[in-house]
């Protein structure tokens, strides 16, 4: 299935049914008072979150969601019924924005959650409503209100714990292969990666945590360059990035960590939030280090950058490190949501 992460639809509400003008007319009763009834009120146009769904692309066969319109009143009192509502399925991690004033309608995260996006028509009045002391016969009602109408932009951030960044070709979809059932295409030239990737990585039996993997950041990219800002918005959920660099090419100390300042720049244009995320650096294809290079390249990469966080040296191809690292991620991870909950308990 092709992945399409942003859609333009237009949804439409139903029209509230019209009330009705009626008068009871029976044998020996020529002149019975007023029964017309109301209407039904217009259906709604609701997204909701539907389990099995990862991608937008049904929204490219089908732009257009209309909900059903109230019926109108009847005589004998009888009421129209309500218009059905137009349940529109949408992946979780749905963003919906009004397309004409750009206002965020919602976030679509949890499962079976659902957000009125274009409301249906009051429905209305039949005559019966306007009797009176003084008014025993009236002819008037009201109409059926419209619905409501909009053109949406619906974007999908992907949910995923752990996020894979870095330069083209660095080993983010070896990385996943190695940890996780995902098979993204591995090839030996830039941009491999079109489109995202998840992997679930299992730890333990109730243990796993979902990875993101992205295409590869260029100059430029939190600008919209490449890829740009299409992919990067897909790590905004994430609780925790990996920095994964290629440091088994023949290239210098200075080029590499030149490369790692480069990708972090493009975070920091794109999202200073996501730039302040906790971010590890993981030194791939050290397998391809001859003896001598083995120490001496990663610690000078790492006292070139000054850096403090944690650093994980692996390869993706052999596996060698992947189960250290995985493991470590996941006591990070559960250390991230025991913290969030002790924070929610302390603000109750």
């Amino acid at each position: 299935m092709k992945f399409v992460d942003e859609a333009r639809i237009r949804v439409e509400a139903g029209a509230g049914g019209d009330g009705c003008l009626s008068f009871r007319r029976e044998k020996f009763i020529p002149f019975g008072g007023p029964n017309g009834g109301d209407g039904g009120d217009g259906g709604h146009v609701v997204l909701e979150v539907a389990e099995g769904l990862n991608t937008l692309v049904e929204f490219r066969y089908k732009r257009r969601f209309c909900a059903q319109n109230g019926q109108a009143g009847m005589g004998k009192d009888c009421s129209g019924h309500a218009g059905a509502d137009c349940i529109v399925r949408v992946p979780a991690g749905t963003v919906v924005y009004d397309a004409d004033s750009d206002e965020l309608l919602g976030d679509l995260v949890a499962p079976k959650q659902s957000l009125v996006v274009a409301r249906g028509g009051l429905h209305g009045i039949g005559n019966t409503r306007f009797k009176s002391s003084t008014n025993r016969a009236p002819r008037k009602i009201t109409h059926g209100q419209p619905g409501e109408a909009r053109n949406l932009r619906i974007e999908l951030k992907l949910l995923a714990d752990v996020g894979l960044m870095g330069m083209p070709n660095a080993g983010k979809s070896s990385l996943i292969r190695a940890v996780s059932a995902a098979r993204p295409k591995v090839a030996g030239y830039p941009f491999t990666t079109l489109y995202p990737h998840l992997g679930v990585v299992r730890v333990d039996i109730d243990r796993s945590f979902v990875i993101a993997d992205v295409p590869g950041l260029i100059e430029g990219a939190g600008e919209g360059a490449g890829l740009g800002v299409r992919f990067l918005k897909h790590l905004a959920r994430t609780r925790l990035l990996l920095h994964v660099v290629d440091i088994g090419t023949p290239n210098l100390v200075e080029d590499i960590v030149a490369r790692i300042r480069a990708a972090a720049e493009e975070i920091g244009k794109f999202s200073e939030q996501l730039y302040a995320r906790e971010r590890w650096l993981v030194l791939n294809k050290v397998d391809l280090l001859p003896g001598a290079d083995r120490k001496a390249c990663p610690g000078g990469v790492i006292a070139a950058l000054a850096w403090t966080g944690p650093v994980f040296e692996v390869s993706a191809l052999s596996g060698e490190g992947c189960p250290a690292l995985v493991y470590a991620v996941q006591a990070r991870l559960d250390a991230l949501s025991r913290s969030g909950q002790a924070a929610a308990c302390a603000q109750q």
